[in-house]
């Protein structure tokens, strides 16, 4: 889905471009920054990648990063970007209407911040917020970063990955489950364990990622948004400790130099290590009428279906059917003239009876993210009728169901 490369994706690396007060001239910075010297020594050699040179650090405060994220995205972004973004969101039903992505976004990331690394001018911030408990392990995190672009090169990673939309949520997943990854064990070895020769110990580590209850604004977002930004840190962990199992340290510069195409490969570390390239259905054809544009298009993922599942039928679908995803696409037209938006879909499964059943679960998505729906005919293989912005037509045809909404009804 488009809106994680484009507004979502600079979060974990954001190009922290600010004036912050020089380390040398505050105190609480000059103790902090001192210890990173020791902690990126240690995670040099738990990875065994090379640390070229000491990473520079200093704080910043909330409010500079609020300033800076506001600036990021119209820099990173423009208002047709965002707008077309937003739409897809909401055609889908992962927003509702009146959601502001802009403002959420920037809301929610500045009440998450709690260090940067900025890949950019190779230098690592902590906000003045972190508390003195987190500091330790907020270091170690961002430091992996560090060490990763040293030997990597971030910036020119990322770029590489948004080709696709869902592969580009892959990368994101190496870089921070990585950097969870290492962090974790920094904290690990100071206790005398390793997750290396402990799986348990992962899983706990990873789930208290995924804690909530102290972030009111991460809690009161959509699921979508919710989920598609810790996924980076909680599976990207399971993943990468998956690859260190079977090939040792190797995984940590192997996951760089091959990365995974999907978010489906970081959710199922087998179909990476015996790959599984994503499908590109073709999207429906309808006969529009003249006036209609491309506004935007992309690709989904087994991640995207997964939470479309779970957050309109329930968890059990989602677990049951996404795991059978095999590639979506989809394209929003857009007639400006006439105010509509017309949302084309395609999504291929591994087999016949998964599409069908995929088939009847998206009929009860268009029931439920709607408000009124209207059947004007239903086969065993299409449905088509009428929703809260126009005409739609559900098809399903061997391995791929298609979805086409928002049609213009006479």
């Amino acid at each position: 889905m488009r809106c994680k490369p484009a507004v979502l994706a600079f979060f974990p690396l954001a190009l922290l471009v600010v004036r912050t007060t020089p380390a040398a001239e505050s105190p609480r910075a000059t103790e902090l920054c001192g210890q990173a010297a020791g902690i990126a020594s240690e995670l040099a050699s738990i990875s065994g990648l090379t640390l070229h040179h000491a990473v520079p650090c200093d704080l910043i405060t909330k409010e500079k990063v609020n300033e800076f994220l506001k600036k990021r995205i119209k820099e990173a972004t423009t208002p047709e970007q965002i707008r077309a973004e937003e739409l897809t969101l909401k055609k889908f039903g992962f927003v509702p209407a009146d959601f502001n992505l802009e403002k959420a976004t920037v809301d929610l990331l500045t009440e998450q911040a709690a260090a940067f690394y900025d890949y950019d001018k190779k230098k690592l911030f902590v906000t003045e917020t972190t508390s003195p408990e987190t500091q330790m392990p907020v270091l170690a995190h961002e430091l992996s970063h560090a060490i990763a672009d040293q030997n990597f090169n971030l910036g020119k990673f990322i770029r590489q990955g948004r080709k696709s939309d869902d592969g580009a949520t892959a990368r994101l997943a190496i870089m921070e489950g990585q950097a969870t990854w290492l962090m974790s064990e920094y904290l690990a070895r100071k206790l005398g364990q390793s997750l290396k020769d402990s799986p348990n110990l992962v899983r706990m580590m990873s789930a208290m990622v995924d804690s909530s209850g102290q972030y009111p604004v991460f809690d009161n977002a959509p699921l979508y948004l919710r989920e598609t930004l810790v996924f980076p840190y909680t599976k990207g962990m399971l993943f990468q400790q998956a690859v260190i199992e079977r090939d040792g340290n190797a995984a940590f510069a192997e996951v760089f130099r091959r990365p995974p195409a999907s978010t489906q490969q970081i959710l199922h570390p087998d179909r990476y290590f015996h790959p599984m390239m994503p499908a590109t259905p073709d999207l429906p054809e309808p006969k529009l009428p003249r006036g209609y544009k491309s506004l935007v298009g992309g690709t989904m993922g087994e991640l995207d279906h997964e939470l479309l599942l779970e957050q309109f039928l329930n968890k059990a679908a989602s677990e049951e059917i996404g795991p059978h995803w095999s590639g979506a696409t989809f394209e929003l037209r857009e007639n400006k003239k006439e105010g509509r938006i017309v949302l084309l879909y395609a999504v291929q499964w591994d087999s016949p009876e998964v599409a069908r059943r995929y088939f009847a679960a998206y009929r009860q998505v268009l029931a439920k993210k709607w408000k009124k729906l209207t059947v004007s005919s239903e086969t065993a293989d299409a449905v088509t009728g009428t929703g809260d912005d126009g005409g739609f037509e559900l098809r399903c045809q061997g391995t791929t169901v298609t979805s086409t909404e928002g049609l213009p009804v006479n």
